[in-house]
């Protein structure tokens, strides 16, 4: 499956990863030995990342914004014309909550005009077909359960030219059985994970992020934003009468349990844990599966919505978390690139070290780059539009600890 899915995207990465193989041969043997050298990780490959200062939602600025970043990274035309573009939405936690009285779009989800600029950058580029999908907490359909939290989805399916769907693929829906995608270097905790055929079925795959931090993770932006593409379905908290993990077609379940603290192993049939004697405690394994799902599934772009979010975690549910507004758009075609560039701007330490602030946990930005799947160093990425130092705004100046994570 990873030779069908996911060559295009990995051989991205491949290049570096070969090259980099013959360093050690290039450094003194009184320098570096040969025990040491099998230790140090490859060079990561990195991608350009583009900034961008967007002071509103309003369309027209967004809309500019957001084609001048495309523009810097070197456009998308090439990339989408005449594809199946599939992008996967922030929603987490569904849009029923508040926070200060704001809707969840302009806190803690991604906000439909950026949805809307979104498609329409995208069908001006030549996509033939445009699907959001995101794995919801609703049995009602994705639009649907949006069009009640305050978003106007016949506008976002204009935006689009008309070549808009929506798909729930906390599921296997209408398709007739689900896609097992690989890990690339094998995985931390899963070697694979079966997800909604979508994520197979699609030319090119998109992470619509939000700029936020997260209780368990440290930071989520478009890597983060991936752990929504596992289905609960096979990976929530269902078990049968006898205790065992089970698949429930219909839940609405979240996956704490299996992900989370891995106490749930997936029911069988589906790819199942590499080592179910690792670690159990959520440090260790949310970073991990985060990275693997990341792996399963590189994107192709990367977008990220930092106009209006919130800080002090990745939504209302958990205590302490406030409003606030960078006035941001970033773009990059590597992730682990942009969450780093993101990180930065957050006034983070994107290569900082496991358990050392803001990442509560082990570092899922690291592990990557460890994997060689992108750089983290903002030194050794390219920032393109407004510059990094001009963008920064300090989520968490004081350092304060973030809210306790609703699964540890």
């Amino acid at each position: 499956m990873f030779d069908h899915c996911h060559r295009r995207a990995f051989l991205r990465h491949g290049a570096a990863l070969a090259a980099s193989a013959t360093l050690g041969t290039l450094l003194p043997r009184s320098r570096v030995n040969a025990a040491a050298l099998r230790r140090l990780p490859p060079p990561a490959p990195s991608a350009p990342v583009a900034i961008q200062r967007c002071d509103s939602y309003d369309p027209t600025q967004l809309m500019t914004r957001l084609n001048e970043a495309l523009d810097l990274i070197g456009g998308i035309r090439q990339l989408v014309a005449n594809k199946t573009v599939t992008v996967k939405l922030n929603l987490t936690g569904g849009p029923r909550w508040k926070l200060g009285g704001l809707p969840a779009y302009q806190t803690y989800h991604v906000h439909p005009q950026f949805v809307a600029a979104t498609c329409a950058a995208l069908h001006h580029a030549g996509a033939t077909k445009i699907v959001l999908v995101e794995s919801g907490y609703s049995r009602d359909p994705l639009d649907t359960v949006m069009a009640a939290g305050g978003w106007d989805i016949e506008q976002i399916n204009r935006a689009g030219g008309g070549v808009v769907s929506w798909e729930d693929t906390r599921h296997m829906g209408s398709w007739k059985g689900y896609s097992r995608l690989a890990v690339p270097w094998g995985g931390f905790i899963y070697p694979a994970f079966d997800l909604n055929t979508r994520y197979e079925k699609t030319d090119v795959f998109v992470s619509l992020a939000k700029l936020k931090d997260h209780a368990n993770a440290g930071v989520t932006m478009a890597v983060k934003n991936l752990f929504g593409i596992a289905p609960t379905s096979l990976y929530g908290d269902v078990r049968d009468g006898a205790g065992n993990a089970a698949i429930d077609e219909q839940t609405t379940s979240a996956r704490g349990d299996t992900f989370h603290k891995g106490i749930r192993m997936p029911p069988a049939g589906a790819p199942q844990e590499i080592d179910p004697n690792s670690p159990r405690e959520w440090s260790y394994r949310v970073p991990r599966v985060t990275a693997d799902l990341y792996g399963a599934r590189l994107p192709d772009l990367c977008l990220v919505d930092g106009i209006e979010t919130n800080r002090g975690g990745e939504g209302p549910w958990i205590q302490g978390v406030e409003p606030i507004t960078p006035h941001l758009l970033l773009a990059g075609t590597n992730g682990v690139c942009t969450d780093a560039v993101c990180t930065a701007a957050m006034g983070y330490d994107p290569m900082a070290h496991h358990g050392q602030f803001p990442f509560m946990g082990d570092n899922h930005l690291m592990l990557l780059a460890e994997k060689g799947i992108g750089a983290i160093d903002p030194a050794e990425i390219e920032v393109r539009g407004l510059a990094l130092k001009d963008a920064v705004h300090p989520f968490n100046p004081k350092r304060l600890k973030v809210g306790d994570p609703i699964f540890r």
